[in-house]
């Protein structure tokens, strides 16, 4: 008898836990979501910069091309890190000059109208190859 009675309790034990369990609940998928994020801030932005970009690597000359990084757009404000001090000072001569207005009849399809220079690095190091990208 004892055994009859614990296997009752266990089958109203699996009763219960079966009637009580909720469901999993199954989230949303993400894929859209990222893929309509994509699309709306980071694919329409990229254009704009590459579009940028591209028209900055063939209207700077080499060399201070070399010493400078596009940092960002904002609001139609192109800013520019460049690392010396002196070639900071070319590159505002070069833009004084008429570059500047090269570039922003160039990109103007882009949203650009102001270039602004700032000091900085963008990469770790001296030398020539540790001049990558870094990512704070």
């Amino acid at each position: 008898m004892p055994s009859n009675h614990r296997l009752k309790r266990e089958d109203e034990l699996a009763r219960l836990s079966r009637v009580k369990a909720a469901p999993p609940v199954v989230p949303d998928p993400l894929g859209p979501e990222l893929i309509s994020f994509f699309k709306t801030s980071v694919q329409r932005r990229q254009t704009r910069l590459e579009k940028i970009a591209d028209c900055w690597s063939a209207l700077v000359p080499g060399l201070l091309n070399a010493n400078c990084a596009l940092e960002g757009l904002t609001r139609g404000s192109l800013t520019v890190l460049v690392d010396t001090a002196s070639h900071l000072y070319e590159l505002k001569q070069l833009l004084l000059a008429g570059l500047e207005k090269q570039l922003l009849t160039a990109c103007a399809g882009a949203g650009l109208r102001k270039i602004a220079l700032k000091r900085g690095r963008w990469y770790a190091g001296d030398t020539a190859e540790d001049r990558r990208v870094r990512f704070a």
